[in-house]
């Protein structure tokens, strides 16, 4: 698959959604890596940008390029590491929200459980691997549906951590993410100009007071 260039969208400052001592909690926008990529020219990210204004964040869990919304990092390393801990034990509850392509048919409610595995001859993408994927488990609640526009809102909760785990189960149930060049379809990318995929709430407890912390950060689309 050919790759495109990286062009990361201007640095308008940092949409922080929450800060402490102990974290800060951003909302990335899309277009823009988490953490710096391979190869030269990939040097801008979230990461760098952050640290620019907080030099002691670090980051806990990333985002695929494309999507936009909430991303946690700790500051300092014992924060660091507590955040990376609930995150490693599905201690932390993340919720996504996405537009797919076609109108959706199946239950409003319910599971995806699909196996996934890295797809080798076509790396970095995952496929449905019945025989040799990883288990993968994804809630759905569909939103709103549109015949006339032939697409879906769909709130995502994903239960287990697979790299593009959304992206794959939704292309698996025929409902790619709009504007998804990995997984979707021509026609399915032509509807956007960008993923369609958002972080759009998270849960966990504060590493330093144990009380819950929710945060929300609605879709711009």
């Amino acid at each position: 698959m050919p790759s495109t260039p990286y062009d990361p969208p201007a640095d308008n400052g940092l949409a922080i959604l929450y800060l402490s001592a102990q974290l800060i909690v951003v909302n990335k926008p899309s277009g823009l890596l988490s953490v710096p990529g391979r190869g030269a020219g990939k040097e801008d990210c979230l990461s760098r940008r952050v640290q620019a204004e907080v030099p002691d964040a670090m980051i806990v869990h990333r985002l695929d390029m494309g999507t936009s919304g909430i991303v946690v990092m700790g500051r300092g390393t014992k924060a660091q590491r507590d955040l990376s801990v609930m995150f490693q034990e599905r201690l932390v509850r993340k919720r996504y929200l996405a537009l797919v392509d076609g109108q959706w048919t199946a239950a409003f409610t319910g599971e995806i459980e699909l196996p996934i595995n890295v797809d080798w001859p076509n790396r970095p993408k995952r496929i449905v691997d019945h025989a040799m994927g990883r288990p993968s488990l994804t809630r759905y609640r569909v939103l709103d549906t549109s015949a006339t526009h032939a697409l879906s809102r769909i709130e995502l909760e994903p239960m287990t951590g697979r790299t593009h785990q959304l992206r794959v189960h939704m292309q698996a149930m025929g409902h790619p993410i709009l504007g998804d060049d990995f997984y979707g379809t021509p026609a399915s990318c032509a509807k956007a100009q960008r993923l369609m995929l958002h972080a759009c709430g998270i849960e966990f407890s504060h590493p330093e007071t144990g009380l819950p912390l929710c945060i929300d950060c609605p879709p711009p689309f």
